[in-house]
C-alpha cells in the first residue's frame, strides 16, 4: 500500500480523533512511503512538546500536551521500530495534560490495566473506555469529553495489549476478567461501558458476563471475526499484539458474539457505519437483534469508528448513558 493511501484510509480515525486536518495532510503529503509515518508524527508530538514548555498558561500547556498525545499515539497506527516509545510518549503527554488540567483526576493502575479516571468525586456513575486492536485511551478524547459534560465519570483505560501496555502484554479474549478488576479498585458498585472497534467486543463479552455493567455501547465492534477471511494488514497487526500467528489465529476464533449475545441483560446500543466494511468482520448488527435490550444505530455514511460522523452517534450515546446511568431523560 502507497503511503497516499494509507494516509487516505486513516483520514477520519485522525482527524476523528481530535488532530487537525490541515495539519495531518501537511504532515503526510510530505511523506514519501509508509516507513516515515511514525517518524514524521513522533516529530509532530515533539513540536506540541515543546509548546507546552513554552505556553503563557496551564490551560495552554495542558492542550498542547493533549494534542502531543494524540500525535504520538497515531505514529504508531503504521510499522515502525520506535512505536513502544511512541505509546509511552503519549501516555506520558496525556498524564500531564490532565495533571495541569484537571488536578483532582487519578491515575489508576492495576493487573492487565491503566488509565485516569476524570469527573467529580461525587458523580452518580462511572463509565470505563475501552479501545481495540491498535487503538488507546488517548485516541477517544471526544468521546471520554461528551461523557464527562453529562456529568458522569469516566476511566479511560489501556488494557493487555493495548496503548501504554502493548510492549509488555498481549491481547486477552477474556477481558471480563480485566474489567473486573478495575471495577473492584474504582470501588464502584456498577459501571457503564463503552467499547470501539475490536473494544466492541470486549465491551459486549463483559456485559455478558459480568453482573456489575448496566449499559454498554460498542461503536464498530465487531459480532464475530473470520481469520481466513480478515485482510493481512488486520492479521499482522492482531499478530503482534496478541504474541504471533498462531495466537492470533485462536484470538479471533474467540471473538464470535453468538451465544453471549442474549445474556447482556443491560440497555445496549449497538453503533456502526456502514461504510466500514473489512472482509472477515461481521458488524454489530446481529448483537443488536439477539441481545434483549438491543438498540441498533447505523449511520450511512460512517466509517469505522464513525470519525467522519461524529454528530450522527456521539451525542446521542452520551444521552443514552445519562439516562441509562443516572436517569436524565435521553
Amino acid at each position: 500500500m502507497s503511503v497516499t493511501e494509507f494516509a487516505a484510509e486513516q483520514w477520519t480515525r485522525a482527524t476523528g480523533a481530535g488532530v487537525d486536518p490541515h495539519e495531518y495532510r501537511r504532515i503526510t503529503d510530505g511523506l514519501a512511503s509508509v516507513a516515515d509515518w511514525g517518524p514524521a508524527f513522533t516529530r509532530s508530538g515533539r513540536a506540541y512538546l515543546q509548546r507546552a514548555e513554552k505556553a503563557d498558561s496551564p490551560v495552554s500547556a495542558g492542550e498542547h500536551l493533549l494534542m502531543a498525545a494524540r500525535w504520538f499515539h497515531l505514529a504508531t497506527l503504521a510499522p515502525y521500530p520506535e512505536a513502544a516509545r511512541a505509546a509511552a510518549a503519549a501516555d506520558h503527554a496525556l498524564s500531564r495534560a490532565i495533571t495541569l488540567l484537571e488536578p483532582d483526576a487519578q491515575l489508576v493502575k492495576g493487573e492487565g490495566f491503566t488509565g485516569w479516571l476524570r469527573g467529580p468525586a461525587d458523580a452518580p456513575a462511572t463509565v470505563v473506555v475501552v479501545p481495540g486492536l491498535d487503538s488507546a485511551k488517548e485516541e477517544f478524547l471526544d468521546l471520554t469529553a461528551a461523557l464527562l459534560a453529562r456529568g458522569l465519570a469516566v476511566f479511560a483505560m489501556d488494557g493487555p495489549g493495548q496503548g501504554a501496555l502493548a510492549a509488555t502484554t498481549t491481547l486477552r479474549p477474556d477481558y471480563e476478567q480485566v474489567v473486573g478488576r478495575v471495577i473492584d479498585t474504582l470501588g464502584v458498585a456498577r459501571i457503564g461501558l463503552v467499547g470501539l472497534s475490536l473494544g466492541g467486543y470486549f465491551a459486549a463479552r463483559t456485559a455478558a458476563l459480568e453482573p456489575r455493567v448496566a449499559a454498554v455501547a460498542t461503536v464498530s465492534g465487531p459480532f464475530r471475526l473470520d481469520w481466513d477471511e480478515l485482510p493481512p494488514p488486520v492479521r499482522d497487526i492482531m499478530a503482534g499484539r496478541t504474541g504471533g500467528p498462531g495466537a492470533a489465529r485462536e484470538f479471533a476464533r474467540q471473538v464470535d458474539l453468538t451465544d453471549l449475545a442474549p445474556r447482556i441483560t443491560a440497555p445496549l446500543l449497538v453503533v456502526d457505519g456502514e461504510q466500514d466494511v473489512i472482509p472477515g468482520v461481521t458488524n454489530g448488527e446481529p448483537l443488536a437483534r439477539l441481545a434483549p435490550h438491543g438498540t441498533y444505530l447505523s449511520v450511512p455514511h460512517g466509517d469505522h469508528l464513525l470519525g467522519n460522523a461524529r454528530p450522527d452517534w456521539l451525542p446521542h450515546l452520551g444521552d443514552q448513558f445519562a439516562h441509562a446511568l443516572i436517569g436524565v431523560p435521553a
